[in-house]
């Protein structure tokens, strides 16, 4: 197991064939977090006697940043979903630029990004830095790729980065998720660098299918040598399907990210 990095990984993507308080108590088994989406579609008890370490879990379930309408709805969702993460103890609840539909389809869909939106977008992340404050959460916001959510307001990874830094409270950190910065910019070191003052979490999977490192382009090995140069010692988690065998896919994973 690694003594750098935090590793965890995503019970939603694994084990596919098993109720997912099974998929939370065999990663806790492998000494890894847990990371969930939304929590409506499980049995919070069941998942509170895993005694899992709950890393990351979606902080909302509707709203959107940059317009007053879904900034309200946004702050009202993420508010009750804090409460969620309280009772796990989920260590960060993850945003968007917009609600996600079917297949990851952006909900609000804007190809120009205007100016007025940006100035809403800081105000209701600074509103969920008040929230968070108060309740003592922390929030992350993840960049998305445009291929897989197009339209996707605020998904490119520079505009994470812009926007977390411009408001740089700790209440608020970037979920960097590397594939979908592969997918979208490329490039991933340097990006790792840029954001490394606000990393929440960086997350993994390989390119193409969304697979456990070792399945495609992105040299993982790579990866954890240079965040490891930059002194990152944070959370990785692997948000990726298994290409054939979770418990494979999970090895994968961990010997990407070990010493």
């Amino acid at each position: 197991m690694s003594k750098i990095f935090q590793l965890a990984a995503c019970a939603e993507m694994l084990w596919l064939d098993k109720p997912i308080e099974w998929r939370a108590a065999r990663l806790t088994e492998r000494g890894l977090g847990v990371g969930l989406w939304n929590y409506p579609d499980h049995d919070l008890a069941k998942l509170e006697a895993v005694g899992a370490n709950y890393t990351i879990m979606n902080g909302y379930l509707v709203g959107r940043l940059a317009d007053d309408a879904g900034s309200d709805a946004l702050i009202s969702s993420a508010r009750e979903t804090a409460q969620v993460g309280k009772r796990l103890g989920v260590d960060r609840l993850n945003l968007h630029g917009t609600g996600l539909g079917e297949g990851g389809i952006p909900e609000w869909q804007h190809d120009v990004v205007t100016g007025p939106m940006w100035i809403k977008a800081k105000d209701t992340l600074n509103r969920i830095c008040d929230m968070a404050e108060d309740e003592g959460v922390v929030f992350t916001l993840e960049n998305l790729n445009l291929l897989d959510h197009p339209g996707c307001p605020f998904g490119r990874t520079e505009d994470v980065l812009a926007l977390v830094s411009s408001i740089d409270r700790p209440q608020l950190r970037i979920n960097l998720d590397l594939y979908h910065t592969q997918i979208g910019e490329g490039d991933l070191l340097r990006w790792c660098e840029k954001c490394l003052p606000w990393i929440g979490e960086v997350q993994v999977a390989d390119n193409p299918g969304r697979f456990e490192p070792g399945t495609g382009e992105i040299n993982y090995l790579a990866i954890a040598a240079g965040l490891k140069s930059m002194g990152y010692t944070g959370p990785v988690g692997l948000e990726a399907w298994a290409q054939s065998d979770s418990d494979a896919a999970v090895d994968a994973f961990v010997a990407a990210f070990s010493e």
